[in-house]
């Protein structure tokens, strides 16, 4: 099966709000992450992934109905551990739900969320949701300990954190691209589906080539920033041909 790209339209929000985030129906506003999202679908996309965040510095949950209802792709919800934002996915009804940590001094998610600390909560979380018949995802660290602690609590998917591995050079690099490997490989042998992402482009992501049952990428930033210069479209196209390289 070839690997699929989920394309995160969060930082389409991010230019918006750089002008109207006191705008009343901000959504309406340009650049619209709905647009973004057609285009994306249009360059090959296999999924939309889109972040209501708690303080709401991007998306807004408007955008969020406006692309469940508007884009006919899957849609993964990445998502705070919050009775907020579990009551927000319950209404919306995404393909996917992907926990994610939260905090407010954050430009975006830093570091994998903590399973095994938060388990009973993260848990029930998880049962919530895919009672509702939301497919659960957790964005971990490539750590034995959050394995484990995920294949736990019963989701069925997770999305291994790769900013670490994308900020590291050198050496450095080749050894947060060896825990990759690992956590590919433990986490696919316990019956999770693995997919990754933070701070994927296009330069990088051929190392990730070495990282065995891959299913999904979810990549944002590296494809908003090529569509300024190419259009969304085309930049979800070329992420779309580098990825035809990868054999599981």
């Amino acid at each position: 099966m070839p690997l699929l790209l989920g394309v995160n339209v969060d930082h389409v929000a991010t230019l918006r709000q750089a002008r109207y985030a006191r705008m009343p129906g901000v959504a309406q506003a340009e650049p619209r992450p709905l647009d973004a999202g057609h285009d994306a679908r249009s360059g090959g996309a296999d999924s939309l992934t889109i972040h209501v965040r708690g303080d709401r510095r991007h998306l807004q949950e408007a955008d969020a109905y406006q692309i469940r209802a508007g884009v006919p792709l899957p849609l993964n919800f990445e998502m705070g551990v919050t009775e907020e934002l579990v009551v927000m996915a319950l209404k919306l009804r995404p393909d996917y739900a992907c926990l994610v940590p939260e905090l407010r001094e954050e430009i975006t998610t830093e570091g994998g969320l903590d399973v095994r600390t938060g388990f009973d909560h993260i848990r029930t979380v998880v049962a919530r949701l895919q009672d509702a018949g939301i497919k659960v995802s957790l964005f971990i660290d490539p750590a034995p300990e959050q394995i484990e602690a995920a294949v736990r609590t019963s989701a069925m998917m997770i999305e291994l954190h790769t900013g670490a591995f994308a900020n590291a050079t050198g050496d450095d690099q080749d050894a947060e691209l060896a825990r990759l490997i690992a956590a590919a490989a433990s986490g696919h042998a316990a019956g999770l589906q693995i997919n990754a992402g933070h701070g994927i482009n296009y330069t990088n992501i051929t190392r990730l080539w070495a990282v065995p049952n891959l299913m999904e990428l979810n990549i944002g930033h590296s494809i908003v920033s090529r569509a300024i210069r190419v259009g969304m479209t085309t930049a979800v196209r070329e992420m779309k041909d580098l990825m035809a390289h990868y054999l599981a």
